[in-house]
Order: C-alpha cells, then structure tokens, then sequence
C-alpha cells in the first residue's frame, strides 16, 4: 500500500516548501550580510550576489516561481481539458499540446469533431504558422496534408484558407515570415499571428490591401497581388511565387517587368517574372506614365495597419468576436458555404491558448454542422476569437504523422495551403 510519501503531490508539496525555507534562508543571510554597519551606507549592493555564498537570490526566486508555476500550469491544463471535453479521448502531442477526438449531437444526429488545443507557454518551442503546399513556395500547387506536414516538419496540420481549384492559387490573404504572398478577397476576415519578444499573439480582421507603386512622380493604387483579375481595370502585381510568367494584360492594358526597382519591358502579352522583381499589370492609361523614369517603388502594407505581423491566414466569415458569437457570412460574400458540412476553424482564447478544429460531414456517422453550430462549439470552447477556414471535401487534420478525421478522399484531397504547428527554428 502507497505510504503518504509515496504520493506524488505530497512529494511535490514537501519540495515546494523546502525550496521555499532555503530561499527564506538565503534571502535572510543576504539581508543581514549587507544590513550590518560596514554596509548600512551602501544601498546600491543591496541585491547582490551572497558572496559567500556565490548565490543570486533574484535570479534564484525568479528560477524557482517559473519552474513551478510551469508545473503548475501543465497540471491545470491537462485537468481543464478533461473538463471542458468530457467523454472525449485525450492523447498529449506534445508539451503542452492536446489532441482531443469528440462526438457531438445535434437533432439527435452524430457529429465527429477532431480538436487540437496548444497552451503556446507550455508549447514554446512550437509555433503556428500558414504553410503553401510547395516546398518551392510555389502558389501554383496542391499536396496532400500529410506532403504539407512532412515538408514542415510539422506534428500537427489543418487544411488552410480557400484556393482555385484549378491551380491552387491561395483566394485571400496569405502572409508568412512577413512575406506577402497573395491578397485579400472581398475584404475577408484574416487572423494575424504576431510574434512580441518571443511571445506569440493574435487578431482578426477583416482586411484590406493597402498598396501602391510610385514612380515618374506618379502614385499608382495596386488592388491587389497574385490574385486571379476581378475587374479590367484593377492593377495587379505577380512575384515570382506566382509562376514564371504573368498572364495576359487586360483589354487596353499593358504588363511592366520590373527588376530591383527598374521597369525592363513593357508589354500587353505574358512576361516572365524575375527572381529579383515583378510584373505590374493593369490599364496602360494607368501604367504607362510610370515608364517615364523607370524608378519604381512597391509599397505594401494592410488596413487594418497590423504592424509587426509575421504570418495571416485568410479565412471566412467570423464564427467568435470579440468572445462572442458572430456570423456575417453575407457580407463576406460567403453564402455558398451554408447549410450542413464538413468543417475546418481555427481560434484563440483569452489565456494564449490556440485551438484548431476539423469537423466531418456528409456521411451518416458524422453530418457536419452549420456555420452557427460552429461558432456556438468555438465559444464553449473558450475562444475569445475564431474564423472558418476553407471546409468541405478540403477538412482534413494531421496529427504526429497520420489524418485524424476521416475526409471524402481517404487521406484527404491535394491542398493549396496549411496552418502548422512545428518546432521553432533558431
């Protein structure tokens, strides 16, 4: 029979308090050494190191708290999750990452939901962040997720934003390491993944682009950037992640190839792209003033002016605002992805949690939700913030190197994109 010794929480307690009596002691040697009359005018070695003792008992205090409250925290996590899944199956990814697997009701019918949840303290050696399907960065492309997950070195991965079917172009916002790859499609909603010395973070919003090229004391709006052409009278820009050579002009267009900060080559058909460029493309009546001097300047940046921005991930509509349950489909023009589906979403809580969330449908062991559903599961599961990302046949998680949920296409679909969680890299 386990004596008291024996219990875990006992022996923790037994070595809380003895870390505690053996600060208590050297804070009291410190106190006395440099209170004593030799040092009583010398206030500025007040929290020097013992020197008898060669301890610093800041750095000692600061050392202990963290590591039990790191403990502390671990516990806590593990036991708020049981509580908040209940007669769920729980498995630990990592330090603090949780892969829970649920079945919900709803009208009486089975919904399976696959939930991954990571405390981004207890995790810090991980980071969130959107990965394309090419190794290349290549926009052009679709893998499947267990591809996007290997190439990552990820443990854990959800399909991404939204894409063109026909070539993988990413539709919508698409930032990573700062770099942006493709804009934002009717104004959608986008988390921003913020890195703040070394503490990660997060926002949603719906974002515009705010971009422009000058050049021959003209300022040119740019509406947007390797997006498919809305309007003949928009100005695109296409980098090299678009492919090799941009796409035709519009009607009573014109394309200019630019190369670091020089126009090279005009021209209404396809250029090729330079590595060290881009190729603007919009009305001459437009384009055609900036050949005057040649000197070209890209300026990018987003409305909101999210500065300090590492990565954003498009998505659509909002499913949790501001902790509260908010769906404007409609106005993100989104109507088409309504009614009972397979479901992917991603969210924040208030306490620097992350919770990712792929939902099976269309079959009758599992017959997905409504946008409402999932926002009402995003906030019971304590998001403060949360968006859906691109769903259907393209919901499918990876976790520690298999698909979790069961998509249409066993092993799910080739995708565009990817949000990850891997290993940061020094």
């Amino acid at each position: 029979m386990d004596t008291l010794f024996d219990m875990p929480e006992f022996r923790r307690l037994v070595n809380f308090a003895l870390s505690a009596a053996i600060i208590g002691v050297f804070v009291f040697a410190q106190s006395l050494f440099f209170n004593s009359p030799i040092f009583a005018d010398d206030m500025q070695v007040a929290h020097a190191p013992v020197p008898a003792l060669g301890i610093d008992t800041e750095q000692l205090k600061e050392h202990f708290l963290n590591e039990y409250s790191m403990e502390t925290r671990a516990k806590n996590f593990d036991e708020d999750i049981k509580k908040k899944y209940p007669n769920s199956l729980i498995s630990t990814v990592a330090d603090g990452v949780k892969h829970i697997k649920l079945t919900k009701y709803y009208s009486g019918r089975p919904v399976r939901i696959n939930v991954v949840e990571m405390d981004l303290k207890l995790a810090g050696d991980f980071e969130l962040k959107p990965a394309l399907s090419s190794s290349s960065n290549n926009l052009k492309s679709r893998r499947t997720i267990t591809t996007i997950a290997k190439n990552t070195n990820s443990i854990v991965a959800l399909n991404g934003t939204y894409f063109k079917p026909q070539n993988g172009v990413p539709l919508g916002t698409l930032m990573i390491d700062e770099k942006m790859y493709t804009g934002p499609v009717y104004d959608r909603v986008a988390l921003g993944i913020f890195s703040d010395g070394g503490k990660t973070r997060f926002d949603l919003a719906r974002v515009q682009l705010n971009a422009s090229v000058e050049g021959s004391g003209n300022v040119v709006k740019v509406n947007n950037i390797n997006q498919p052409r809305m309007l003949s009278t928009h100005v695109i820009v296409y980098t090299p992640e678009w492919g090799k050579t941009s796409p035709y002009a519009p009607k009573y267009g014109m394309g200019l190839q630019v190369e670091d900060g020089i126009i090279t080559k005009a021209s209404a058909n396809p250029i090729a792209i330079p590595s060290n460029g881009y190729v603007i493309s919009g009305p001459k009546s437009l384009l055609q003033p900036l050949l005057k001097d040649k000197n070209i300047k890209l300026d990018i940046s987003t409305t909101p002016d999210w500065k300090g921005v590492t990565h954003i991930i498009s998505g659509g509509p909002y499913l949790v605002k501001n902790g509260e349950v908010f769906v404007d489909m409609t106005a993100q023009k989104l109507s088409a992805i309504g009614g009972r589906n397979p479901r992917s979403a991603i969210g924040y809580t208030d306490d620097n949690r992350l919770i990712l969330v792929a939902v099976d449908g269309r079959e009758g062991s599992s017959i997905g939700m409504t946008l409402m559903e999932l926002a009402n599961f995003m906030k019971s599961a304590g998001c403060a913030g949360a968006i859906n990302l691109d769903g259907g046949g393209s919901t499918v998680m990876y976790v520690n190197g298999k698909v979790v949920n069961k998509p249409q296409v066993y092993g799910g679909i080739p995708i565009s994109n990817a949000v990850v969680i891997s290993k940061k890299i020094n």
